[in-house]
């Protein structure tokens, strides 16, 4: 990683967004890295559009506003494909990781999708991974794996450790799993 590294992590409130995105900081200052996890909330009630943002860099991050430029969207709910421009900024060789068991096409983002670079685009079926290990519909931990999987910007050993550090005990273990198992099914496919 040369350059700074942009995340926005798009959901709705309840499925950990704002965690996901001081997990993924978090996984960076495990390797070193400076890290800088913000949340943006518009309302704060359960099922409303919530957005996080990750700054990732080598060197002190100085900047404090909201990440209009993402090299990587996570979707944590792809019902927000229709309600808000989740694509808005997306860099051309930006990475899109979206929680779906659907297709891109399904979702009607297969013109966005094919204009990323191959292997920059992952469907996960987070929140049914989540409901077999945590019995909860929590898609973050999750997608974290799976993003681990498509890109070296930080390594699944430290979102473990992130995950642990969040979760202690048997409900890190469990989190751990269903990562586990998105980074699995990303890297097989």
């Amino acid at each position: 990683m040369t350059e700074m590294f942009e995340v926005r992590i798009h959901g709705r409130g309840g499925q950990g967004v704002v965690s996901a995105a001081e997990m993924l900081s978090v996984a960076a200052f495990e390797e070193g890295k400076h890290a800088q996890a913000v949340p943006s909330f518009g309302s704060e009630r359960m099922g409303a559009p919530v957005v996080a943002y990750v700054r990732i860099d080598e060197s002190e991050i100085e900047l404090r506003e909201p990440v209009l430029e993402p090299d990587l969207l996570i979707v944590q709910d792809p019902t927000l494909f229709t309600a808000i421009d989740v694509f808005a900024g997306l860099r051309e060789d930006g990475y899109l990781l979206v929680n779906t068991a659907k297709s891109m096409e399904d979702l009607g983002i297969a013109g966005v999708a094919r204009k990323l670079p191959a292997g920059n685009v992952a469907a996960v079926p987070a929140t049914e991974l989540a409901m077999r290990h945590l019995k909860r519909p929590t898609p973050n931990t999750v997608l974290l794996g799976a993003f681990t999987a498509m890109s070296d910007v930080v390594r699944i050993e430290s979102v473990f450790k992130a995950i642990a550090r969040k979760f202690p005990g048997e409900l890190g273990d469990k989190n751990i799993a269903a990562a586990q198992a998105a980074y699995d099914a990303t890297r097989a496919n």
